[in-house]
């Protein structure tokens, strides 16, 4: 931009005028909100750097394996930025390799998300988007038809505290069973693999278990369990989220543009997801034996798809219910969530595709 003043002017004032015009376009420059612009790029303005980036082999997760088997992220941030990919069992593991600084960003659960932003204070994470609703059910062997049939019996959950587990002993509570973190109450839950949880099923060790998806289907299809309980069933319009996007909070303030390109290439895949059920289940099958060596049967897969929905809405509410359902359990001390959410970036990026805005608290 050239900037000029009329020649009549003294050249003190000009001098002053055009100090002026400096801060009011700096100012305006740093003011868009949310997260600052991170100096991730080149004279030419391409992106540069490294994004390292997590997720689970599961299908609640299936917009961040499309976005590797496709190559959206790739694609979305350009050949100048490095992603590396690191798969996970857990959210526990996954909140620790962002702490210990192994990785820049991840997909998750609710659950593990809030007990990192709780344990630090508020300052290590914030979820930028979300992309997954629904798909997570409690599955149970024959003769177990309602919550007054579980007294006694033994539940296997992903492990203690995560989003599953929290749900499980909410739901128990209100049918007036009692459970603690130890196994014991009028419920047990064995928190565990849920590859063991399936292999216990089978050989009657456990009851039942409150797993996400595929599991559940597979509880079903090679347990043969039945659903008890679909987690959709409990939440306003059968919407809560099951997996978002996490950023570390120092990742996310240096390096923003890296940050927004990659929700791009997620916004890619959620729509790619919706819009061609069989093939994306098919590239998420792909990416499951990839990273697992193991393919899932295609009525596993197809099973499990009709029990999600694929949206970037974080769906805030069904996060706080989520927090006070495990301050009730004892598994977390009341911790105020305001913070959580920085959606400016994908906010931006919806705005750019003429789609609606998203809310977090």
């Amino acid at each position: 931009m050239k900037i000029g003043f009329p020649a009549r002017l003294g050249v003190r004032r000009r001098l002053v005028l055009l100090l002026a015009t400096v801060v009011l376009l700096a100012t305006a420059a740093c003011s868009s909100g949310g997260s600052k612009a991170g100096a991730a790029g080149n004279a030419s303005g391409a992106l540069t750097g490294t994004l390292r980036l997590g997720y689970f082999a599961n299908v609640t997760h299936a917009p961040a394996i499309i976005g590797e088997e496709r190559g959206l992220f790739a694609k979305a941030l350009g050949p100048g930025v490095k992603i590396e990919f690191s798969y996970f069992n857990s959210g526990t593991e996954a909140t620790e390799a962002l702490f210990s600084g192994a990785i820049d960003a991840s997909f998750m659960g609710p659950n593990p998300a809030i007990n990192g932003y709780a344990k630090s204070g508020g300052q290590a994470l914030r979820i930028v988007s979300g992309t997954t609703s629904g798909g997570a059910s409690l599955v149970v062997r024959d003769g177990i038809n309602g919550p007054q049939d579980l007294r006694g019996k033994k539940l296997a959950t992903p492990s203690l505290g995560n989003t599953q587990d929290v749900a499980l002993r909410a739901w128990l509570g209100q049918q007036g069973l009692k459970t603690d973190t130890t196994g014991g109450g009028d419920v047990s839950i064995t928190p565990q693999d849920n590859a063991n949880t399936l292999t216990a099923f089978q050989g009657h060790s456990i009851d039942g278990a409150w797993v996400p998806e595929p599991w559940a289907t597979r509880l079903v299809q090679e347990g043969g369990g039945h659903v008890l309980v679909d987690e959709r069933d409990l939440w306003p319009n059968r919407d809560f989220v099951t997996t978002h996007l996490v950023v570390s909070t120092d990742y996310l303030h240096t390096h923003a543009a890296i940050v927004k390109a990659l929700l791009n290439g997620l916004l890619d895949a959620i729509d790619q997801a919706n819009a061609d059920p069989a093939a994306a289940q098919s590239t998420v099958n792909a990416g499951i034996k990839r990273i697992t060596t193991k393919t899932l049967p295609d009525a596993t897969i197809a099973g499990s798809w009709d029990k999600m929905r694929f949206t970037a809405d974080p769906i805030a509410s069904s996060l706080v219910k989520s927090k006070d359902d495990a301050v009730s359990a004892g598994l977390l001390k009341p911790v105020d969530l305001s913070g959580i959410y920085d959606l400016t970036l994908l906010n931006q990026d919806l705005a750019d595709r003429h789609q609606p805005q998203v809310q977090g608290l």
